[in-house]
């Protein structure tokens, strides 16, 4: 794959023309704002801000109900629904994660004196290969973490016949997963419990926060008591517990979110599929697909550079840039790359080979309720003239 000197400037070459404003990754989407203000006025009529106020109680009920699980946990962010799930389920010396993923799930466990354990992903799926999980078990394993990547969910029953072999825990990292299902079966309803996220950057959002969803009664009861300092009434301290609560406006942003929520999957699995007509005769390109027979949310429109290609991976989001499209690499260069991991594990590459030829050749573009169709075109123009210009 050649690499090449990318014109600063594509719209003098036929592409389409450098956008005025960054066309971003991960653009929040907002609903309706007047509803928003509505939820916002009766907050300050109750002055019930936080400590588990209505809206949060009725939010947790529509996101469990969503998903048809039994609980929602409702927290301030994703990685504090990590960690007190990880805790709840009394997670300790090794847990096997990919390391292809956020770099909070490895965090997550090290934050609290856990050793995340890297194992290998599917090159096609991108979610942990079972059997290189199985490979990396120890006599001081003790969990596994799925993560559900770009919302398709992991091999969901490999990973729970492993853990119930080894007899290890397992949970899933959902951030990306919300409202998906794998074979008519909600994501929220494997392993142990799954934590969502809701920062601003995900296709649902509640300006920031995030929860576990389970059908565990006796794990949501002590996640419930840990995100409040262990507090069970008036003073009244039963558990060990930090501060993880959800406020009252969050939930507000939530509620008018999930009003909206079928109209944003609606307009990424729009964008998804103009990305894909335009881009599908590229030679070495080729979008991550869906099962269009489960719920997908369509947030992250992946694409993959081959070596098929007449223009690196790299290249392309330099050529991106340019014309201030702020594609992503997204994850590279992989957990086991980034300082402190890679200080951890000098030598995890040789176990982790498809992580690192996904994380060289993936391109995350930017989707969402904000990019119009003529947008999305006028993105997959810069990268057709690019590719087939330099052929």
């Amino acid at each position: 794959m050649k690499q090449i000197q990318v014109s600063k400037d594509l719209a003098i070459n036929g592409a389409a023309p450098a956008f005025d404003q960054p066309l971003h990754v991960g653009r929040p989407n907002i609903g309706d704002r007047d509803l928003f203000m509505k939820y916002a006025e009766g907050i300050f009529d109750r002055r019930w801000l936080s400590n588990n106020g209505p809206l949060v109680q009725e939010f947790e009920q529509k996101v469990a109900d969503y998903h048809k699980v039994k609980h929602c946990v409702s927290m301030c962010n994703g990685t504090v629904a990590l960690e007190i799930a990880i805790r709840a389920l009394g997670l300790t010396g090794e847990v096997i994660i990919p390391s292809y993923t956020f770099v909070a799930t490895a965090h997550a466990l090290s934050w609290q004196a856990i050793t995340p354990v890297f194992a290998d992903i599917d090159p096609v799926t991108h979610t942990l290969d079972p059997a290189s999980v199985r490979r990396m078990i120890t006599p001081r394993t003790t969990g596994i973490i799925g993560v559900h990547l770009w919302g398709r969910p992991a091999e969901t029953e490999a990973l729970q016949q492993i853990a119930d072999e080894h007899n290890l825990k397992l949970m899933y990292d959902a951030a990306h997963a919300f409202g998906c299902s794998s074979k008519g079966t909600m994501v929220g309803n494997f392993g142990a419990c799954e934590v969502l996220s809701f920062h601003a950057t995900k296709f649902f959002n509640t300006f920031e926060g995030g929860a576990v969803i389970t059908n565990d009664d006796d794990l949501a009861e002590k996640m419930r008591l840990m995100r409040n300092f262990g507090f069970a009434g008036f003073d009244n301290v039963v558990h060990m517990g930090i501060n993880g609560k959800m406020i009252e406006i969050a939930a507000a942003m939530g509620l008018v979110n999930l009003e909206a929520i079928d109209h944003v999957i609606e307009i990424n699995r729009r964008n998804y599929h103009l990305y894909k007509e335009a881009l599908s005769d590229l030679p070495g390109v080729s979008l991550l697909s869906f099962n269009e027979e489960d719920h997908n949310n369509y947030q992250y429109v992946v694409m993959e550079v081959s070596e098929g290609s007449s223009v690196s991976r790299d290249a392309i989001i330099e050529a991106l840039h340019a014309e201030n499209i702020l594609a992503r690499k997204y994850f590279w260069p992989g957990c086991h790359g980034m300082k402190p991991y890679r200080e951890l594990y000098p030598h995890a590459s040789l176990l982790l080979q498809n992580s690192e030829k996904v994380a060289d050749r993936v391109v995350v573009l930017p989707t969402g309720t904000t990019m119009s169709k003529e947008m999305v075109e006028a993105v997959a123009s810069v990268i057709r003239v690019l590719i087939l210009g330099n052929a």
